[in-house]
């Protein structure tokens, strides 16, 4: 049975859902504002003869018409990033401001990092942690090409991720008490990534559903703990599992101190509210809060994104 079948369910349109699963996935561009301005990388573009079609949600996130945006002098340059459309919502909920201290959990390879900056406009601290070191180069090199200048880079397991993550013998006067706002974008068996992986699913199984879901719940849990009373927390996947999604939010709201809050999906975006029953299990009402993006509703891929406050 393809996966994809256990979720038919949960959507609106079960053959078009499953249509969009089939397709291939856009070309797609992030305007990075830290190197140029959205007028400018258009132009660029224009100059290129590069055909691409603005989306209508996000001035700066570009659908391109053939080429792939590495082809190009304005992505060499810097001034363009390739970001699957959807993957821009996590940063956009987190709303990061210029000069906080921010945490994004799993940063590598680097698009949804570098949108932070650009969002903080390169100032505060932006602390970019990969458990996995090999990842952590692409991280480097995208933020160095996109003119990234307040990024930390860490390498520890977020489950257990340390403030003084270079050992007991760190200067306390430059130790982080707290995260303003943290970023887990967490391991899944990413299942909304079918149409650019098409070999995604050749591997799925329950099981693996299951351990990541364990991965998922500590990551998400020490980003609430290491974040202040009144600070964020933006939980995303591209999975439409509600084990690692709703189920994730579920048992966090019971462990830690947070709630889930509304934030409102950009205007022209569509998306469906998190499932509050699944199967045999049900959840906190307010996962409803959560957002879920099936592929048939924006041309995207799958997606799930929620925000959470804490609140001690």
């Amino acid at each position: 049975m393809n996966p994809l079948e256990r979720y038919a369910p949960l959507v609106d349109d079960e053959d078009a859902f499953f249509a969009a699963c089939d397709r291939p996935l856009p070309s797609v561009v992030r305007v990075n504002t830290i190197k140029t301005t959205v007028d400018r990388a258009r132009s660029a573009l224009d100059a290129e003869n590069v055909g691409y079609e603005p989306t209508d949600w996000h001035p700066g996130i570009l659908k391109l018409d053939e080429r792939g945006p590495g082809t190009t002098w304005p992505y060499f340059h810097g001034w363009l990033h390739g970001q699957e459309e959807v993957s821009a919502l996590p940063a956009l909920a987190l709303d990061p401001e210029p000069g906080e201290i921010v945490w994004d959990a799993c940063a590598a390879p680097g698009s949804k990092t570098t949108q932070l900056a650009d969002l903080m406009d390169d100032t505060g601290v932006l602390i970019g942690n990969d458990n996995n070191l090999g990842r952590l180069s692409a991280l480097r090199h995208n933020a160095e090409r996109l003119g990234v200048s307040n990024l930390v880079v860490t390498n520890q397991d977020a489950r257990n991720y340390s403030l003084k993550p270079f050992g007991e013998d760190t200067d306390d006067s430059a130790a982080i008490d707290a995260f303003d706002k943290a970023l887990v974008d967490a391991p899944c068996s990413c299942e909304g990534t079918i149409r650019k992986n098409p070999d995604a699913l050749d591997r799925w199984t329950m099981n693996h559903v299951h351990s990541v879901a364990g991965i998922q719940k500590g990551i998400l849990r020490r980003a609430v703990q290491a974040t202040r009373p009144g600070g964020t927390v933006v939980y995303s996947t591209c999975t439409f599992a509600p084990e690692e999604n709703e189920a994730v939010l579920d048992h966090v709201l019971g462990e830690e101190d947070c709630k889930l809050v509304p934030w409102d999906a950009p205007d022209n975006f569509e998306t469906a509210p998190g499932v509050t029953e699944w199967e045999d299990e049900e959840y906190d009402p307010s996962v409803e809060l959560a957002h879920r993006v099936y592929p048939h509703h924006n041309d995207t891929g799958g997606f799930f994104c929620a925000k959470l406050e804490v609140t001690a």
